[in-house]
C-alpha cells in the first residue's frame, strides 16, 4: 500500500539515503540541505511511503521570478511559500524500487497538491535522457539550461497550472 504525506524533520536521514543512492556525489543535496528543505517548505517537500517506509519524495521552493540556474535556491535562498511558481528540486525513488510507476503516482500527487495551493507554474531541470518522461507527464520543454549544478548539463521544464 502506499500513502503520500508532507514530511517531517524525521524523513530528512531517509530521504537523504534516497537522494544520495539515486544522484550522483555532485547532485545530491547534501543532509543539510534537505533538512533545510523540510523545515523551510514542508507543504513543498511531499514523501511517499510503501509499507510504511518512505521510498521516494519530491521537494521544491516558491518564487515570484523563476530563475532555475540560482544555486542559492537550492537551499531555498529567495523562497517565498506564498509565490505562484513552484521551482522542483529533487525528484527521487529509491532506485530498488524503480519500475513500479512510484514517480508517476508521486508527480501526480505532487501536482495536485500544488494545484490546491492555487500554484501557477510548475518548474524543473533534468538531464537530457528524462526529457520525454517529464513531457509524458504533462511538462513543456522550455530551454537548455545556463545552470552546470554537479558539472552536468540540465534540461528546464515548466508545468502550467492555471489559465
Amino acid at each position: 500500500m502506499q500513502t503520500f504525506r508532507t514530511a517531517v524533520p524525521t524523513d530528512a536521514q531517509r530521504c537523504f539515503e534516497i537522494e544520495a543512492a539515486a544522484y550522483s556525489a555532485s547532485e545530491a543535496a547534501t543532509l543539510e540541505k534537505i533538512t533545510k528543505r523540510i523545515a523551510g517548505h514542508p507543504q513543498g517537500f511531499v514523501v511517499l511511503e510503501v509499507q510504511g517506509k518512505v521510498i521516494g519524495f519530491i521537494n521544491s521552493g516558491c518564487a515570484h521570478e523563476v530563475d532555475m540556474s540560482d544555486d542559492d535556491f537550492k537551499a531555498l535562498i529567495g523562497h517565498d511559500p506564498d509565490a505562484p511558481n513552484v521551482v522542483i528540486l529533487s525528484v527521487v525513488v529509491d532506485p530498488a524500487h524503480h519500475g513500479n510507476g512510484h514517480s508517476r503516482t508521486l508527480m501526480r500527487e505532487f501536482v495536485r497538491r500544488m494545484i490546491a495551493l492555487n500554484k501557477q507554474t510548475i518548474h524543473l531541470m533534468c538531464k537530457d535522457h528524462y526529457v520525454p518522461l517529464y513531457e509524458k507527464f504533462g511538462y513543456r520543454y522550455s530551454k537548455l539550461s545556463t545552470s552546470s549544478y554537479g558539472g552536468v548539463q540540465w534540461h528546464e521544464m515548466v508545468m502550467p497550472l492555471a489559465g
